[in-house]
């Protein structure tokens, strides 16, 4: 800020000495931010925006916690600029245009450019977003938005074109651990040495924290103020969460997420639950559970379920959308769906059955009727003419008798459905269609064609065994 008088300054030093660690710790200046390389540094955007006093507005989109306010306050700071700060939750439209009135008279009276932050802009309506564009494309302001939304769903095409999107990454256990190190020692704004914590509590700390700078040093303050020696025992009752016998880059890491995935293969859903609930507690990547699962819809279920693969990469979209920890209810969901599914692994038997025979050499060349002969001189070469191309949509039932794979692997059979689920469906049709495409028959039967969706609806009892219900009953 520019204009403080010695009094604003001692009010300001007296504010923070009561101010919360994790706000006392907040860093002064771009060399003191831990993270965010890719974009402080040298020649990275926010560095130069912030150096180069370019009122350029600028929208945060990141986890909670890897320094968005920080980064807004540093570039008012930085530049010298006026700051000014709203919060979408309690702001409203007037809020917006007095913040914007105030900016325009500062920069025809004096010149001062003003630094808008707004934290949590997602949560603006898009009338409140709209007033803050004349703002913006008229540089009145420099506005910067933070989101932890995804702002392609969340803020409006106008405001999202006139501004740069810088993505913050969660902050790494390293990261953490430095921060929670500086504030332990440093002697103004820390702890100044005063509190010791011993090497299992500072690795729960980390593990707590979740990629989160701010959850980290809430939890230290909260120890610190307990004893002036901080053990895992005082920490966990400080914070009152126990401790999750896991490391995430150990035996454990592997051992725990190989029983989960071994437990949905097993459908063992209490278990698999299990499973995920410790990896989620011990502050386990969510996106490393995400891709698990993902893999494991296709490997362990395929097309028995097919719905398997929908649920898992909805679940991990979510993860992205909403983040965490609400989306940790999407991944249970899909860890219920994926444990409860009928299960096959023919999917990938067949590819790497298909590999097995490519890395062997039985490749061959494509039959000519199946090259490509949308260009010039095609037909010259051969393509596409020698033994003509059957169209399959001029044939009963859209399948015809035809060779497709070149001659070292026709008629071999990668796919071999199981039978269950789908799959069980999946197969009758299966054995229809290659009866077609070798010629044994010409029209796929008609029960095999109807798709593959698995027949839902059972038969109505017959009378015989209403009769017997009703003994059962009475």
């Amino acid at each position: 800020m520019t204009g403080e008088t010695l009094f604003d300054a001692g009010e300001r030093a007296a504010a923070e000495r009561v101010a919360p660690l994790a706000v006392r710790m907040r860093p002064r200046t771009l060399d003191e931010v831990v993270g965010q390389q890719h974009l402080l540094g040298p020649t990275a955007p926010l560095r130069r925006l912030v150096e180069g006093d370019a009122p350029l507005s600028v929208i945060l989109w990141g986890p909670p916690g890897t320094g968005k306010t920080t980064l807004a306050m540093l570039i008012a700071k930085t530049s010298s600029r006026r700051f000014r700060e709203l919060s979408a939750v309690t702001a409203g439209v007037k809020d917006v245009r007095q913040v914007v009135d105030e900016a325009k008279r500062a920069l025809g009276e004096t010149g001062a450019q003003t630094v808008l932050f707004v934290d949590e802009v997602h949560r603006f309506s898009k009338t409140q977003q709209d007033a803050l564009l004349p703002a913006v494309e008229n540089r009145w302001v420099t506005l910067v938005a933070a989101t932890t939304e995804n702002p392609f769903f969340s803020i409006i095409s106008p405001l999202l074109s006139r501004s740069l999107l810088l993505t913050l990454e969660p902050l790494t256990d390293d990261d953490i651990r430095t921060l929670v190190r500086r504030a332990l020692d440093d002697p103004d704004r820390g702890l100044g040495g005063k509190v010791t914590l011993d090497p299992d509590a500072e690795d729960h700390l980390v593990r707590l924290a979740g990629g989160d700078a701010r959850r980290s040093l809430t939890a230290l303050e909260a120890a610190a103020g307990a004893a002036d020696h901080v053990s895992l025992a005082l920490l966990e009752q400080a914070v009152d969460k126990a401790a999750v016998r896991y490391d995430r880059d150990g035996d454990q890491h592997y051992d725990v997420i190989s029983a989960f995935i071994k437990s949905i293969r097993g459908s063992d859903v209490d278990a698999a639950m299990h499973y995920f609930a410790r990896m989620v507690e011990a502050g386990e990547d969510p996106r490393f559970i995400a891709r698990r699962l993902v893999v494991s819809a296709s490997e362990d279920i395929g097309m028995a379920d097919p719905s398997s693969l929908q649920a898992a990469v909805a679940a991990a979209q979510a993860l992205e959308l909403i983040g965490m920890p609400e989306a940790r209810i999407n991944l249970a969901q899909a860890v219920v769906h994926l444990s409860l599914a009928p299960k096959s692994n023919a999917v990938l038997a067949a590819v790497d059955t298909a590999l097995t025979d490519i890395r062997s050499g039985r490749t061959g060349t494509v039959p000519p009727y199946l090259r490509d002969s949308h260009y010039a001189g095609a037909k010259k070469i051969g393509h596409g003419s020698p033994g003509g191309y059957r169209y399959p949509h001029d044939f009963p039932g859209r399948v015809v008798a035809q060779q497709y794979a070149p001659d070292p692997v026709a008629g071999r059979e990668y796919y071999s459905p199981s039978d269950l689920g789908v799959e069980r469906v999946v197969g009758e049709r299966l054995a229809g269609l290659r009866e077609v495409l070798r010629g044994d028959r010409t029209v796929v039967p008609e029960d095999a064609a109807s798709g593959f969706r698995p027949r839902c609806k059972p038969a109505p009892p017959t009378p015989e065994e209403l009769r017997s219900i009703d003994k059962e009953q009475q």
